[in-house]
């Protein structure tokens, strides 16, 4: 068995789905949208297979300024620290958010933690 996709609801679709294409090299399916239920998504497609969805719906409300319950992070491997580093100031010099900067943690990798535009947490780690 393998985690087939993660789901994220999103306010602003195309804008969340730019930012995983633009920095993240991933593609992207066609638009889905059902009009009845007024739902749009994308499924985000990385190089080895792992998709998200990015779903946007209108009655959907988010509010993620804290840590909670529940999702925390998704951990994007780019497998050395030399590309944390420059993805890291990459995103910087663009005005992303970054949360902490790139370091060694004490469980062995070496990662950076970003904020996407909706301020779902993202780790660009590797294996240190």
């Amino acid at each position: 068995m393998r985690i087939d996709h993660i789901a994220i609801w999103t306010n602003n679709l195309e804008r969340e789905k730019d930012f995983f294409l633009k920095y993240f090299n991933c593609s992207v399916n066609e638009k889905y949208v059902n009009s009845v239920k007024q739902f749009a998504s994308y499924f985000i497609t990385f190089s080895d297979g792992t998709r998200i969805e990015l779903m946007e719906r209108g009655d959907i409300g988010l509010n993620k300024k804290k840590e909670s319950q529940g999702y925390s992070h998704i951990a994007i491997n780019v497998e050395t620290r030399g590309k944390v580093d420059s993805l890291t100031s990459e995103l910087a010099k663009d005005g992303v958010t970054i949360e902490s900067g790139p370091r060694v943690t004490g469980d062995g990798y070496y990662e950076s933690v970003i904020l996407d535009p909706e301020n779902n947490r993202i780790e660009i780690m590797c294996k240190y």
